[in-house]
Protein backbone atom coordinates (compact mmCIF):
# COMPACT_ATOMS: atom_id res chain seq x y z
CA UNK A 1 0.00 0.00 0.00
CA UNK A 2 3.14 2.34 0.90
CA UNK A 3 4.47 1.53 -2.09
CA UNK A 4 1.30 2.18 -4.29
CA UNK A 5 0.96 5.46 -2.74
CA UNK A 6 4.60 6.46 -3.49
CA UNK A 7 4.31 5.51 -6.94
CA UNK A 8 1.06 7.50 -7.56
CA UNK A 9 2.83 10.73 -6.03
CA UNK A 10 6.21 9.89 -8.24
CA UNK A 11 3.47 9.63 -11.06
CA UNK A 12 1.91 13.00 -10.33
CA UNK A 13 5.04 14.65 -9.74
CA UNK A 14 6.43 13.67 -12.78
CA UNK A 15 3.16 14.70 -15.10
CA UNK A 16 3.72 18.10 -13.37
CA UNK A 17 6.73 18.11 -14.51
CA UNK A 18 5.91 17.42 -17.92
CA UNK A 19 3.22 19.60 -17.98
CA UNK A 20 5.84 22.51 -16.42
CA UNK A 21 8.04 21.37 -19.33
CA UNK A 22 5.21 22.18 -21.67
CA UNK A 23 4.46 25.28 -20.14
CA UNK A 24 8.28 26.41 -20.56
CA UNK A 25 8.05 25.03 -24.18
CA UNK A 26 5.03 27.04 -25.03
CA UNK A 27 6.15 29.87 -23.24
CA UNK A 28 9.83 29.42 -25.65
CA UNK A 29 7.59 29.00 -28.69
CA UNK A 30 5.98 32.29 -28.02
CA UNK A 31 9.22 33.87 -28.81
CA UNK A 32 11.74 34.79 -31.32
CA UNK A 33 11.25 35.75 -35.20
CA UNK A 34 7.37 37.17 -34.91
CA UNK A 35 6.84 36.21 -31.70
CA UNK A 36 7.52 32.67 -32.70
CA UNK A 37 10.27 30.10 -32.25
CA UNK A 38 10.52 28.00 -35.64
CA UNK A 39 13.14 26.09 -36.96
CA UNK A 40 15.03 27.03 -40.05
CA UNK A 41 13.42 26.40 -43.18
CA UNK A 42 15.64 26.84 -46.30
CA UNK A 43 13.96 27.60 -49.58
CA UNK A 44 16.18 26.31 -52.12
CA UNK A 45 13.90 27.57 -54.80
CA UNK A 46 14.48 31.03 -53.34
CA UNK A 47 17.98 31.49 -52.47
CA UNK A 48 20.82 30.78 -54.45
CA UNK A 49 22.79 28.98 -56.19
CA UNK A 50 20.09 28.63 -58.06
CA UNK A 51 21.77 26.12 -60.53
CA UNK A 52 22.78 23.58 -57.88
CA UNK A 53 26.26 23.19 -58.75
CA UNK A 54 25.93 23.67 -62.28
CA UNK A 55 28.47 26.78 -62.19
CA UNK A 56 30.76 24.87 -60.53
CA UNK A 57 33.43 23.89 -62.80
CA UNK A 58 35.90 21.94 -60.86
CA UNK A 59 36.20 18.11 -61.74
CA UNK A 60 36.79 16.88 -58.08
CA UNK A 61 34.25 18.88 -55.33
CA UNK A 62 35.17 17.15 -52.33
CA UNK A 63 32.84 16.91 -49.62
CA UNK A 64 29.52 19.61 -50.48
CA UNK A 65 28.63 21.67 -47.82
CA UNK A 66 26.26 24.52 -49.29
CA UNK A 67 23.28 25.76 -46.59
CA UNK A 68 21.31 28.54 -48.40
CA UNK A 69 21.44 31.53 -46.30
CA UNK A 70 23.94 30.53 -44.00
CA UNK A 71 26.95 29.09 -46.21
CA UNK A 72 26.43 30.00 -49.79
CA UNK A 73 29.14 31.46 -52.26
CA UNK A 74 27.14 31.99 -55.32
CA UNK A 75 29.79 34.45 -57.11
CA UNK A 76 32.76 32.05 -56.81
CA UNK A 77 33.09 29.02 -59.44
CA UNK A 78 35.76 26.70 -59.14
CA UNK A 79 38.41 25.61 -57.72
CA UNK A 80 41.28 28.59 -56.38
CA UNK A 81 43.67 25.69 -56.55
CA UNK A 82 46.08 26.86 -59.62
CA UNK A 83 43.37 28.04 -62.25
CA UNK A 84 44.66 28.29 -65.65
CA UNK A 85 42.41 30.77 -66.77
CA UNK A 86 40.74 32.70 -64.20
CA UNK A 87 37.69 35.51 -65.74
CA UNK A 88 36.08 38.36 -63.48
CA UNK A 89 32.49 38.99 -65.34
CA UNK A 90 29.91 41.29 -63.94
CA UNK A 91 27.36 39.58 -62.29
CA UNK A 92 24.82 40.11 -65.10
CA UNK A 93 25.22 37.15 -66.57
CA UNK A 94 26.10 34.50 -63.87
CA UNK A 95 23.41 31.85 -65.43
CA UNK A 96 25.06 31.92 -69.07
CA UNK A 97 28.75 31.47 -67.43
CA UNK A 98 28.06 27.29 -66.79
CA UNK A 99 27.14 26.82 -70.55
CA UNK A 100 29.55 29.18 -71.90
CA UNK A 101 32.33 27.69 -69.50
CA UNK A 102 31.45 23.89 -70.82
CA UNK A 103 31.66 25.02 -74.61
CA UNK A 104 35.11 26.72 -74.10
CA UNK A 105 35.90 23.08 -72.62
CA UNK A 106 35.26 21.27 -75.23
CA UNK A 107 37.27 23.33 -77.47
CA UNK A 108 40.18 23.26 -75.31
CA UNK A 109 39.66 19.82 -73.36
CA UNK A 110 43.26 20.82 -71.28
CA UNK A 111 41.27 23.67 -69.60
CA UNK A 112 38.99 21.26 -68.00
CA UNK A 113 38.42 21.63 -64.64
CA UNK A 114 40.94 24.21 -64.36
CA UNK A 115 38.65 27.48 -64.95
CA UNK A 116 37.75 29.91 -62.07
CA UNK A 117 35.67 32.72 -62.36
CA UNK A 118 33.71 35.55 -60.25
CA UNK A 119 30.20 37.30 -61.18
CA UNK A 120 30.26 40.05 -58.65
CA UNK A 121 29.24 44.01 -59.41
CA UNK A 122 32.20 45.17 -62.13
CA UNK A 123 32.73 47.99 -59.29
CA UNK A 124 32.99 45.51 -56.47
CA UNK A 125 35.40 43.17 -58.92
CA UNK A 126 37.75 46.43 -59.93
CA UNK A 127 37.97 47.36 -56.10
CA UNK A 128 39.19 43.10 -55.08
CA UNK A 129 41.77 43.91 -58.27
CA UNK A 130 43.25 46.70 -56.79
CA UNK A 131 43.73 44.64 -53.53
CA UNK A 132 45.98 42.47 -55.67
CA UNK A 133 43.11 39.88 -56.19
CA UNK A 134 42.83 39.60 -52.46
CA UNK A 135 39.04 39.20 -50.73
CA UNK A 136 37.76 37.89 -47.52
CA UNK A 137 33.84 36.88 -47.17
CA UNK A 138 33.50 35.88 -43.91
CA UNK A 139 36.41 33.96 -41.66
CA UNK A 140 38.04 32.64 -45.36
CA UNK A 141 40.47 35.07 -47.22
CA UNK A 142 42.22 33.90 -50.61
CA UNK A 143 43.89 35.52 -53.05
CA UNK A 144 43.65 35.25 -57.06
CA UNK A 145 44.35 37.59 -60.02
CA UNK A 146 42.33 37.56 -63.20
CA UNK A 147 43.44 36.96 -66.54
CA UNK A 148 40.29 38.26 -68.31
CA UNK A 149 37.60 41.28 -67.02
CA UNK A 150 34.41 42.05 -68.42
CA UNK A 151 31.90 44.47 -67.88
CA UNK A 152 30.17 47.14 -69.88
CA UNK A 153 32.39 48.96 -72.93
CA UNK A 154 32.64 51.99 -70.91
CA UNK A 155 33.65 50.75 -68.45
CA UNK A 156 36.21 48.41 -70.13
CA UNK A 157 37.49 51.11 -71.92
CA UNK A 158 38.18 53.08 -69.38
CA UNK A 159 39.99 50.75 -66.84
CA UNK A 160 42.28 50.22 -70.17
CA UNK A 161 43.23 53.83 -70.08
CA UNK A 162 43.17 53.36 -66.35
CA UNK A 163 46.63 50.58 -67.17
CA UNK A 164 44.24 47.78 -65.14
CA UNK A 165 43.78 46.12 -68.25
CA UNK A 166 44.95 45.63 -71.85
CA UNK A 167 43.66 46.78 -75.03
CA UNK A 168 41.29 46.17 -77.18
CA UNK A 169 38.33 45.95 -75.77
CA UNK A 170 36.28 43.54 -77.26
CA UNK A 171 32.77 43.94 -77.58
CA UNK A 172 30.37 40.94 -77.98
CA UNK A 173 26.64 41.34 -77.43
CA UNK A 174 23.76 43.86 -76.11
CA UNK A 175 21.59 43.61 -73.58
CA UNK A 176 17.75 45.90 -73.03
CA UNK A 177 16.05 46.31 -69.48
CA UNK A 178 12.76 45.37 -68.10
CA UNK A 179 10.78 45.90 -64.74
CA UNK A 180 10.69 42.73 -62.80
CA UNK A 181 7.11 41.26 -60.95
CA UNK A 182 6.25 38.69 -58.90
CA UNK A 183 4.40 36.65 -61.12
CA UNK A 184 0.77 37.73 -60.98
CA UNK A 185 2.36 41.24 -60.73
CA UNK A 186 0.12 41.74 -57.40
CA UNK A 187 0.97 45.82 -57.80
CA UNK A 188 -0.33 46.09 -61.69
CA UNK A 189 2.86 47.51 -62.35
CA UNK A 190 2.32 48.44 -66.23
CA UNK A 191 5.43 50.88 -66.79
CA UNK A 192 7.88 52.71 -65.57
CA UNK A 193 5.79 55.37 -64.60
CA UNK A 194 4.55 53.00 -61.75
CA UNK A 195 7.40 52.74 -60.00
CA UNK A 196 6.78 56.34 -58.92
CA UNK A 197 3.26 55.79 -56.89
CA UNK A 198 3.51 55.97 -53.36
CA UNK A 199 3.02 52.30 -51.96
CA UNK A 200 4.76 50.29 -54.46
CA UNK A 201 7.87 49.00 -53.07
CA UNK A 202 11.05 48.74 -55.18
CA UNK A 203 14.40 46.87 -55.49
CA UNK A 204 16.74 48.97 -57.38
CA UNK A 205 20.51 48.14 -58.49
CA UNK A 206 22.79 50.07 -56.14
CA UNK A 207 24.69 53.09 -58.31
CA UNK A 208 27.62 52.80 -55.81
CA UNK A 209 28.84 49.40 -58.07
CA UNK A 210 26.08 48.73 -60.16
CA UNK A 211 26.40 49.86 -64.16
CA UNK A 212 23.18 48.97 -64.54
CA UNK A 213 22.00 51.66 -62.39
CA UNK A 214 22.91 54.66 -64.82
CA UNK A 215 20.98 52.92 -67.43
CA UNK A 216 18.00 52.49 -65.48
CA UNK A 217 18.63 56.32 -64.21
CA UNK A 218 18.22 57.14 -68.12
CA UNK A 219 15.22 55.12 -68.42
CA UNK A 220 13.21 56.44 -65.71
CA UNK A 221 14.16 60.05 -67.20
CA UNK A 222 13.00 59.00 -70.73
CA UNK A 223 9.38 57.50 -69.14
CA UNK A 224 9.09 60.06 -66.65
CA UNK A 225 11.44 63.12 -66.72
CA UNK A 226 13.60 63.88 -63.94
CA UNK A 227 11.11 63.91 -61.46
CA UNK A 228 10.47 60.30 -62.03
CA UNK A 229 14.01 59.40 -61.41
CA UNK A 230 14.70 61.77 -58.56
CA UNK A 231 11.51 59.53 -56.58
CA UNK A 232 12.64 55.93 -57.68
CA UNK A 233 16.44 56.59 -56.31
CA UNK A 234 16.24 59.80 -54.04
CA UNK A 235 12.44 59.93 -52.42
CA UNK A 236 11.84 56.64 -52.02
CA UNK A 237 15.45 55.78 -50.90
CA UNK A 238 15.01 57.87 -47.94
CA UNK A 239 11.44 56.68 -47.16
CA UNK A 240 12.59 53.30 -47.20
CA UNK A 241 10.36 52.35 -50.06
CA UNK A 242 13.03 51.69 -52.43
CA UNK A 243 15.39 48.77 -51.46
CA UNK A 244 18.97 49.16 -53.05
CA UNK A 245 20.91 46.12 -53.27
CA UNK A 246 24.01 45.10 -51.34
CA UNK A 247 25.46 42.97 -54.16
CA UNK A 248 24.16 43.51 -57.26
CA UNK A 249 20.45 42.55 -58.72
CA UNK A 250 20.44 38.83 -58.66
CA UNK A 251 18.79 40.10 -55.05
CA UNK A 252 15.72 41.54 -56.52
CA UNK A 253 14.38 38.43 -57.79
CA UNK A 254 15.31 37.35 -53.87
CA UNK A 255 13.56 40.03 -52.39
CA UNK A 256 10.94 39.79 -54.89
CA UNK A 257 10.62 36.13 -54.84
CA UNK A 258 10.05 36.81 -50.31
CA UNK A 259 7.46 39.43 -51.09
CA UNK A 260 9.91 42.58 -49.92
CA UNK A 261 9.27 44.30 -52.93
CA UNK A 262 6.88 44.75 -55.68
CA UNK A 263 8.89 45.34 -58.52
CA UNK A 264 12.39 46.39 -59.66
CA UNK A 265 14.23 47.39 -62.67
CA UNK A 266 16.95 44.60 -63.94
CA UNK A 267 18.38 43.26 -67.63
CA UNK A 268 15.57 41.44 -69.68
CA UNK A 269 18.32 38.32 -69.34
CA UNK A 270 17.72 37.97 -65.57
CA UNK A 271 14.09 37.78 -65.80
CA UNK A 272 14.25 35.53 -68.60
CA UNK A 273 16.47 32.97 -66.80
CA UNK A 274 14.18 33.59 -63.79
CA UNK A 275 11.39 32.63 -65.65
CA UNK A 276 13.08 29.75 -67.22
CA UNK A 277 14.23 28.39 -63.61
CA UNK A 278 10.41 27.94 -62.92
CA UNK A 279 10.77 30.50 -60.18
CA UNK A 280 7.71 32.75 -59.56
CA UNK A 281 8.86 35.49 -61.49
CA UNK A 282 7.34 37.75 -64.71
CA UNK A 283 8.45 41.36 -66.42
CA UNK A 284 6.80 44.11 -67.84
CA UNK A 285 8.47 45.04 -71.09
CA UNK A 286 9.82 48.45 -71.17
CA UNK A 287 8.90 50.02 -74.32
CA UNK A 288 12.02 50.80 -77.02
CA UNK A 289 11.63 54.48 -77.23
CA UNK A 290 12.16 54.70 -72.56
CA UNK A 291 14.78 51.86 -72.72
CA UNK A 292 18.08 51.51 -72.62
CA UNK A 293 20.73 49.26 -74.09
CA UNK A 294 23.91 47.66 -72.68
CA UNK A 295 27.43 46.68 -74.71
CA UNK A 296 29.01 44.20 -73.28
CA UNK A 297 33.15 43.97 -73.98
CA UNK A 298 35.79 42.08 -72.39
CA UNK A 299 39.63 42.31 -72.43
CA UNK A 300 43.01 40.76 -71.09
CA UNK A 301 43.81 42.06 -67.34
CA UNK A 302 47.19 43.80 -68.07
CA UNK A 303 49.91 41.41 -66.60
CA UNK A 304 47.37 38.51 -66.63
CA UNK A 305 49.34 35.06 -65.69
CA UNK A 306 47.45 32.83 -68.81
CA UNK A 307 47.77 35.37 -71.25
CA UNK A 308 47.23 32.83 -74.36
CA UNK A 309 44.00 31.80 -72.23
CA UNK A 310 43.07 34.70 -71.61
CA UNK A 311 42.97 35.89 -75.22
CA UNK A 312 41.31 32.47 -76.50
CA UNK A 313 38.27 33.75 -73.94
CA UNK A 314 37.74 37.08 -75.52
CA UNK A 315 37.76 36.01 -78.87
CA UNK A 316 35.38 32.81 -78.08
CA UNK A 317 32.81 35.34 -76.76
CA UNK A 318 32.13 36.51 -80.15
CA UNK A 319 31.57 33.20 -81.69
CA UNK A 320 28.66 31.87 -83.12
CA UNK A 321 28.20 28.94 -80.42
CA UNK A 322 29.17 31.67 -77.34
CA UNK A 323 26.28 34.06 -79.25
CA UNK A 324 23.86 31.19 -79.53
CA UNK A 325 23.94 30.52 -75.45
CA UNK A 326 24.12 34.50 -75.09
CA UNK A 327 20.67 34.18 -77.12
CA UNK A 328 18.89 31.29 -75.11
CA UNK A 329 18.28 34.03 -72.57
CA UNK A 330 17.59 36.98 -74.73
CA UNK A 331 20.76 38.46 -75.44
CA UNK A 332 21.35 40.09 -79.02
CA UNK A 333 24.81 39.69 -80.79
CA UNK A 334 26.79 43.04 -81.07
CA UNK A 335 26.76 44.53 -84.44
CA UNK A 336 28.64 47.69 -84.14
CA UNK A 337 26.13 49.76 -83.94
Amino acid sequence: MKKSKTLQIATVAAVASLLSCGAVVAQAADMGWNGKAEAPRYQEQVFPPWQHGENNPTMDKGFNFTVPEVDDLADFHGSIDNPQLTIFVGGNYYFAMAPLVKAFEKEHPALRGKIYYETLPPGILIKQMKQGGTITIGNMTWTVKPDVYAAGLKKVNAFIKEGLLQGPAVPYVTNDLTIMIPKGNPAHITGLQDLGKPGVRLSMPNPAWEGVARQIKMSLTKAGGPALEKMVYDTKVKNGETILTHIHHRQTPLFLMQGLADAGVTWKSEAIFQEQAGHPIANVAIPAKDNTTAIYASAVVKGAAHPKWAKDWVNFLKTPTALQIFEHYGFKPYTGK
